[in-house]
């Protein structure tokens, strides 16, 4: 029937991503043939953006209590990042969709990427890649000279997790190490250097990666065993609950230290109180996590994986207030 027919724009369902938000804008709203590049950058999937970008808000507003000296500037700075967050999620993406594609499509859940799914070729990948590191570095270069080497620095993570599975069971410390990047260069922006109150943020985040990546590998682990892919949801297997609270602790206690070292020097006691209920609240979002951990069902898992936005923006709201105490 007529009536049947797709229209040119209409989004594709054997072609969408099968992790995918359901309805998302890419495959509802965008061009068709933007729709390859976009699920590329898991545009349809906005998760990682936001896991990436809330690490460099924590150190720049982080940074702001340190010197008790925000400035107009660090509006850009907030915006920068967001922009940054996503141009280069979307790169890393990318090549991590180039580096698997000879394992994706062996995983029921990554099979229908846009590469190991046919639509769009390596080539197309490598220039849209390309595409994206550099509006990114027009951003970075607007930056301090401190922030754009740490920006250029942070590419030597990006470029070995795609690899980090292949040989060692640890690789959620590589996505932790790119992911939490943002903490240092934020901070390094509004600051003009690195001051160990950023370091112990990045640690505290690469912790809180180690958390929630953990229960997104989960995900995979029957398919990972069968290629010979490793993860910390394998190594762990059943034990994962008490490797998971461990991180939980180290992320709530490298945090709070992080707010100490921060805020002593010059904040008020009252702005100290109300910075350090930011991890302290964390942790108990983490905690119910834990609780409603259920390694067996996959759609509890992707559904608790995404909570981690949540998760990440409670203690950016207690620096946030502590601004004005």
């Amino acid at each position: 029937m007529q009536g049947d027919a797709p229209t040119p724009d209409a989004p594709d369902r054997k072609d969408q991503v099968s992790d995918a938000v359901k309805g998302n804008w890419v495959d509802t709203r965008a061009p068709a043939w933007t729709r390859p590049y976009l699920r590329l950058s898991r545009a349809d999937r906005p998760i990682g953006t936001w896991l990436l970008l809330i690490p460099c808000w924590w150190g720049l507003v982080l940074a702001m209590l340190w010197d008790q000296s925000p400035r107009w500037e660090d509006l850009w700075i907030a915006l920068g990042c967001a922009m940054g967050a996503w141009l280069m999620r979307g790169a890393g993406c990318t090549w991590n969709d180039i580096t698997d594609r000879d394992i994706d499509d062996k995983v029921e859940r990554t099979r229908s990427r846009p590469i190991p799914s046919g639509q769009v070729s390596v080539k197309q990948a490598l220039v849209w890649m390309a595409i994206q590191a550099l509006i990114s570095l027009a951003i970075l270069l607007t930056f301090n000279p401190a922030t754009i080497a740490l920006g250029v620095l942070s590419l030597l993570p990006v470029a070995i997790y795609p690899f980090a599975k292949r040989f060692t069971w640890w690789p959620q410390v590589f996505l932790g190490l790119a992911f939490n990047w943002g903490a240092l260069l934020a901070w390094t922006a509004h600051a003009g250097a690195l001051h160990w109150p950023a370091v112990f943020l990045y640690l505290a985040g690469i912790a809180w990666t180690l958390f929630y990546d953990t229960i997104y590998a989960h995900q995979d682990t029957e398919d990972d065993a069968l290629i010979g892919v490793k993860s910390t949801a394998r190594l762990f297997g059943s034990d994962t609950p008490r490797w998971m609270r461990r991180f939980l602790v180290v992320t709530t206690c490298l945090m709070g230290f992080a707010v100490i070292l921060a805020l002593m020097p010059n904040a008020s006691v009252l702005a100290l109180v109300i910075a350090l209920s930011g991890p302290w609240a964390m942790g108990w979002h983490l905690t119910w996590q834990l609780r409603a951990l259920n390694t067996d069902n996959n759609d509890s898992l992707l559904q608790l994986f995404r909570v981690n936005r949540d998760t990440g923006l409670i203690p950016l709201i207690f620096f946030g207030a502590a601004l004005f105490a």
